[in-house]
């Protein structure tokens, strides 16, 4: 079932994707479809255990659930130092 989301990029995904958010209509059941769908059109190459997920603000995990009308945020690997 398709759902209306927003998805908020960050870091080297706002970058690949050229914009910082996105609405889309998705079919898509959990965080980890949404990364995969999104990944398909954009081709971050980042292993899913390196990401970082958030729903509505909120840290999230990959099988969280999302709802229509939620905004996924997706954050990429950050190296630090």
């Amino acid at each position: 079932m398709s759902k209306r989301i927003t998805v908020r990029y960050f870091a080297s995904f706002r970058e690949r994707a050229g914009t910082e958010t996105e609405n889309l209509l998705i079919d898509a059941a959990t965080t980890r479809d949404v990364f995969d769908r999104v990944r398909d059109r954009i081709g971050p190459t980042e292993p899913l255990g390196h990401c970082k997920v958030a729903v509505n603000d909120e840290m999230a995990g990959w099988d969280t659930h999302v709802r229509d009308g939620d905004t996924v945020l997706l954050f990429p690997p950050v190296a630090g130092g």
